[in-house]
């Protein structure tokens, strides 16, 4: 039998070239905001909080708040491209 020899190759995933991101607008009146909730405990009852506050206290439209399917997993590209595509701005959250 011959000697058989794995060769493993610890080279991760190419990633696509980050853009640079778009200057945060001067205040929030009129503009839609979104929320990238990361499904960990607690943070849709803050996001929904903060959704609230940033209506009535500063003025945004609209706010659009979206789940990832679990925290260890990135967003899909479809979910980061609706929220390009809705919102003026966007938080990322975490909360336990």
């Amino acid at each position: 039998m011959p000697n058989r020899i794995t060769l493993l190759v610890p080279i991760g995933e190419t990633r696509p070239a980050q853009e640079d991101a778009r200057p945060l607008p001067a205040g929030l009146a009129g503009k839609r905001i979104g929320v990238l909730d990361n499904t960990k405990a607690n943070f849709d009852v803050l996001a929904r909080g903060l959704a609230v506050v940033l209506q009535d206290g500063f003025g945004a439209a609209a706010v659009t708040i979206r789940r990832k399917l679990n925290a260890a997993s990135p967003a899909g590209p479809e979910l980061l491209a609706g929220l390009a595509k809705e919102c003026d701005l966007v938080f990322a959250g975490s909360g336990d």
